[in-house]
């Protein structure tokens, strides 16, 4: 059986994948969340024209010479406008975020003044306009400033909050299932016996599914049995999971039960086996509405292909407006050998030249079975299938992972 091409395997994945429901939530829930619809202003801001500084409002005509003197007539702070308006040979006392009062087209600060009791001597010429904030000169009302798709900023939120949205139309979040398989894995804290291994993958993966905005349900590990595998799925499915992802258990030995079990249930696979390292006993199908990604158990091929194809699936489901990672240019830091007929993602620490130079040097040793060395990276170097010998200084791209 040929093995599938990463592209077409990502396709495969994305395939149908329509952004979930969109739900209402508080401005102060909606963090990282998914907007489901364009956002308008709901009114202008500023909504009057305001000082910018604590000073003096004015006609720019009575303060443009040095030395004018103008009579003080009253005083306006923020959120307490002056009833008035300023006439020839006026001014009026003015705190930031005041509006200016009626006849006044400058604001003179406080340290271009001198005053002397309802006198105010000018020290700096106004000019028209100036330390004034315009109505609307940050948005009117009306005005598209969020669009659909956008993952909620911090800055996104004050300025909804601005644009006087207590409640924001986002997309649900989506819920990822992951059940680890196999009975050598022991949880952390536990000392291993003869054959076993700390249980790791889960942890990145529920870690990763989270800072993407989707909600996790951990299904812990199934046993290398049939029916615990089964039942597995099972509690997936009957969780509400839109997305199943199992680690372990994908590659052909006869403890490999993950596709069997799937299959067993009525799940459709689209591909098992793809051609890309580490990874390559990767597999996907659909049970429903539920998609189901069987990532291997090594643990740098759980990551990658969770990176690779979990990510993408996430924002898809999400409604985000770019899903897809984005590559970068850099510049290989060392010679690396020919590749095979599988696309190589090899983990890699970054350099940042002083010219702006990006460099990206592999580490050492690329086993799928080496965490240290895919804690220490910080990029995944993308190698085509069949790329030639490659010297240290040749271009080449990266992905980078998350911080």
């Amino acid at each position: 059986m040929a093995l599938m091409p990463v592209s077409d395997a990502l396709a495969a994945v994305l395939a149908g994948a329509e952004p979930l429901a969109e739900e209402m939530v508080a401005l102060d829930e909606a963090w990282h969340r998914v907007l489901a619809r364009d956002l308008a202003a709901r009114r202008t801001q500023p909504p009057q024209a305001m000082s910018a500084m604590d000073g003096y409002a004015v006609r720019a005509a009575d303060a443009a010479r040095i030395d004018a003197q103008l009579n003080l007539i009253g005083e306006v702070a923020a959120g307490q406008p002056f009833a008035g308006t300023v006439g020839a040979g006026e001014a009026v006392r003015i705190f930031t975020g005041g509006v200016v009062p009626d006849g006044a087209d400058a604001v003179v600060i406080q340290e271009d003044t001198a005053v002397e009791g309802k006198r105010v001597t000018i020290k700096e010429a106004a000019l028209i306009g100036r330390h004034i904030r315009l109505a609307g000169v940050d948005f009117r009302e009306g005005d598209l400033l969020l669009k659909r798709g956008t993952r909620l900023t911090e800055r996104d939120l004050a300025l909804a909050a601005a644009m006087n949205h207590p409640r924001l139309p986002v997309r649900r979040r989506p819920r990822v299932a992951i059940l680890a398989t196999g009975d050598e894995l022991v949880m952390p804290g536990v000392t291993p016996g003869a054959g076993q291994i700390v249980y790791s993958n889960g942890y990145a993966l529920h870690a990763l599914a989270r800072s993407e905005g989707a909600e996790t349900i951990d299904l812990g590990i199934a046993a290398d049995t049939v029916e615990a595998t089964t039942a597995g799925i099972r509690r997936a499915r009957d969780s509400g999971a839109d997305v199943l992802i199992t680690t372990g258990g994908a590659s052909v030995g006869d403890h490999d039960l993950v596709k069997p079990a799937l299959e067993a249930e009525g799940i459709s696979m689209a591909f098992w086996k793809i051609a890309i390292r580490p990874g390559k006993p990767m597999m996907h199908g659909q049970l429903g509405a539920m998609r189901v990604i069987g990532l291997p158990g090594n643990p740098v091929s759980s990551y990658v292909c969770a990176f690779l194809f979990m990510v993408p699936l996430i924002r898809a489901l999400s409604g985000r407006e770019v899903i897809h990672h984005r590559r970068e240019r850099a510049v290989l830091g060392r010679d690396v050998g020919a590749n095979d007929q599988r696309e190589d993602y090899l983990r890699a620490r970054l350099e940042l030249r002083d010219d702006g130079t990006l460099i990206a040097h592999p580490v050492s040793h690329q086993d799928s079975s080496l965490l240290a060395n895919l804690a220490a990276a910080q990029a995944l170097l993308v190698r085509a299938p069949f790329a030639p010998k490659a010297e240290a200084g040749t271009r080449c791209e990266v992905l980078r992972l998350p911080v």
